[in-house]
C-alpha cells in the first residue's frame, strides 16, 4: 500500500510537468467539446487527433487521448440532459430522466449532480486502479506467450459476441478486423499477404486510416442529411447548484452506480452503455417509487452517470496491464500505445512506470479540469449545440483528410479513409456493429505473434495452451462464452419456431 502511494506521488510529479499538464488539458477540452456536439463522439475525436500523436512523446500523447475519452463522457451528458440528444451511446439512459428534468426547469440541477457524480465515481475508479496495480506487478512474470494469447483471444470473443446486434454479426465483423490486420508483410517469413499488388500496403493498413474511416467519415455520412437547427434555453451557473435535498436524494444512487461501474469495468466486452443500463435498472428496482423513473427522477441521472465514469477509469486496467481493450475507444488507445512502440501487458507497469502512474495521476488532474471548465463554460457549450450540422460536416471532413495525409504524406491513405468510410456507413445501415472491426485489427497481429511464439517455445506442441493454469482457465472461460451464445441462439430459434407453428 505504501509503495502504491509512493508510485502515485511519482505519477503526480509526471502529470504536473508543464508540457504533460498542457496536453492533458487539451485532451479534456477537446473531449468535452466533442462530447457536446451531436453526431460526434470520442472515437471520432481521437481518430482525428491520432496523427498528432505520431510526433509527440509517448506520455503526453497518451495523456491527451485519455483526456479526450473521459472529457467526452461529461460533454455527452450536456446534450442528453438539455436536448434529449445522446451524442455518446452511454448517455441514452441519461436522456430518460435528464430531459424530463430539463422540461421541469431542473436541467441545471441534473448537470450539477452529473458533475459531482462524475468526479466521485472517477475518484473511486482511480483508487481501485492504484491498489490493483501491485497485484498485477506480482503476477506479471507468470504471463508467457501462451497466457497472453489466451487472454487476447478471450478479449476478441467478448468483443465479438457481446457487441451490439446478433453475436453472429459481431463475430463476422471481428473476423473482418482480423483479416484487415493481416494485410502487409509477414514478420516471420517476409511473405506479402492480402496486398493485391499495391506496394503501399506492404506495411499494412494504417490504424489512422481505418479509425478515421470507420468512426469519422462513416458517422458523418450517416448524419449528412441532419439539417436540423437546435434551439436551447438559457442556463446559468446558479441553476447548476443542487440543494441539500438533491444531494441526499442522489447520494446512494451515486454509490450504487459507482459500484456497478467498478465491477463491470475490468470485464472485456462490457461497454459503458451496458453498464449504464444495468445501473439504471438496479436503481429502478430498489426504488420505493419506481413509477417516477422516466418522468424526471434524479436517481435516474445520478446512477448511470456514476457507473459510466467509474467504468471509464477502470477500463484502463485491462487495456494497459493485459492488452485487452474493453471497448472500441480503449482499442484505439491500445493502438496509440503500439504506435509509440509500447507493448501493453502485465510488464508495462514496471517497464513504463512513468507512463502508467503519470496516466493515473492525470485522471484526477483531468477531472479537476472538467469541473473548472464546465461550471463557467456551460453557456458556451449550450451555444455550440446550435451549430448547424451542414457547417460542422465539411469542417470535420477537412480536418480528417488533412490529419490522415499528414501522417505519411500519402494520398493512398486518404483513399483508404474514403473506402473504409463508405464501407462503414454501409455496414451500419445493414445493422452490423463496426466496433469489433477495430478490436480484431488491433488484437489480431498480437494474437498471431504470441500464438507463433508459444508454439516455437514448445516445439509445436498445442497442449502448451492448456498446460498452464492461467492459460487453461482463460481458454475455458472463452469456450464457456461461445457455448453460452450457442445455447441462447438455439433457445431463441426453438422459441421462434414454436411461435410460428400454427396451433392444432
Amino acid at each position: 500500500m505504501i509503495q502504491s502511494l509512493l508510485d502515485l506521488s511519482h505519477g503526480f510529479s509526471v502529470a504536473l510537468e508543464p508540457h504533460n499538464l498542457l496536453w492533458s488539458f487539451v485532451g479534456v477540452l477537446i473531449g468535452n467539446l466533442i462530447g457536446v456536439l451531436p453526431g460526434l463522439g470520442p472515437l471520432s475525436a481521437m481518430s482525428i487527433l491520432l496523427p498528432l500523436t505520431y510526433v509527440m512523446s509517448p506520455i503526453p500523447a497518451i495523456l491527451m487521448l485519455a483526456g479526450i475519452f473521459y472529457g467526452s463522457q461529461y460533454g455527452g451528458a450536456i446534450g442528453a440532459i438539455l436536448l434529449n440528444l445522446p451524442c455518446h451511446p452511454p448517455h441514452a439512459v441519461t436522456c430518460l430522466d435528464g430531459y424530463p428534468m430539463t422540461k421541469q426547469g431542473k436541467g441545471g440541477v441534473a448537470l450539477g449532480i452529473t458533475m459531482l457524480c462524475s468526479f466521485f465515481a472517477a475518484s473511486i475508479g482511480i483508487i481501485v486502479m492504484v491498489f490493483a496495480s501491485p497485484l498485477l506487478v506480482s503476477v506479471a512474470f507468470k504471463f508467457g506467450p501462451a497466457e497472453i494469447f489466451s487472454i487476447m483471444l478471450l478479449g476478441l470473443i467478448c468483443g465479438g459476441t457481446m457487441a451490439r446486434g446478433t453475436p453472429l454479426k459481431g463475430v463476422a465483423m471481428t473476423t473482418l478486423g482480423l483479416l484487415i490486420g493481416m494485410v502487409g508483410t509477414d514478420i516471420n517469413t517476409g511473405t506479402m499477404r492480402f496486398t493485391f499488388g499495391f506496394p503501399m500496403l506492404f506495411s499494412g493498413v494504417q490504424l489512422v486510416a481505418l479509425a478515421l474511416g470507420l468512426f469519422g467519415v462513416a458517422e458523418f455520412l450517416r448524419n449528412i442529411n441532419n439539417m436540423e437547427v437546435i434551439t436551447t434555453g438559457k442556463l446559468s451557473m446558479r441553476d447548476m447548484r443542487p440543494s441539500m435535498a438533491d444531494l441526499k436524494q442522489a447520494f446512494f444512487p451515486m454509490l450504487r452506480g459507482t459500484l456497478v461501474g467498478t465491477l463491470f469495468g475490468a470485464m472485456p466486452g462490457t461497454g459503458a452503455t451496458i453498464t449504464t443500463f444495468i445501473a439504471y435498472a438496479l436503481e429502478k428496482r430498489v426504488s420505493r417509487t419506481p413509477e417516477r423513473f422516466g418522468k424526471g427522477a434524479l436517481e435516474g441521472v445520478a446512477a448511470p452517470e456514476a457507473s459510466s465514469h467509474s467504468k471509464t477509469q477502470i477500463d484502463f486496467i485491462p487495456t494497459m496491464s493485459l492488452g485487452i481493450p474493453g471497448d472500441p475507444v480503449m482499442a484505439l488507445i491500445l493502438g496509440g500505445l503500439l504506435v509509440q512502440g509500447i507493448q501493453p501487458g502485465p510488464q508495462l507497469i514496471t517497464e513504463h512506470a512513468d507512463l502508467f502512474w503519470g496516466l493515473i495521476a492525470s485522471f484526477w488532474v483531468g477531472n479537476v479540469f472538467l469541473i473548472l471548465l464546465n461550471v463557467p463554460l456551460i453557456g458556451v457549450w449550450v451555444r455550440l449545440l446550435r451549430v448547424p450540422y451542414r457547417y460542422l460536416f465539411p469542417v470535420a471532413m477537412f480536418f480528417i483528410y488533412i490529419g490522415v495525409y499528414s501522417t505519411n504524406n500519402s494520398l493512398f491513405e486518404v483513399n483508404e479513409v474514403l473506402v473504409f468510410g463508405v464501407a462503414g456507413a454501409i455496414l451500419m445501415a445493414l445493422d452490423f456493429p463496426i466496433s469489433p472491426i477495430l478490436l480484431g485489427y488491433v488484437l489480431g497481429p498480437l494474437i498471431e505473434e504470441n500464438f507463433r511464439r508459444a508454439l516455437e517455445i514448445s516445439g509445436g506442441n498445442f497442449l502448451t495452451f492448456i498446460e498452464g493454469p492461467i492459460s487453461a482457465t482463460v481458454l475455458a472461460i472463452a469456450l464457456f462464452l461461445v457455448l453460452a451464445q450457442l445455447f441462447f441462439w438455439m433457445r431463441s430459434l426453438r422459441h421462434s419456431v414454436s411461435v410460428a407453428k400454427p396451433a392444432e
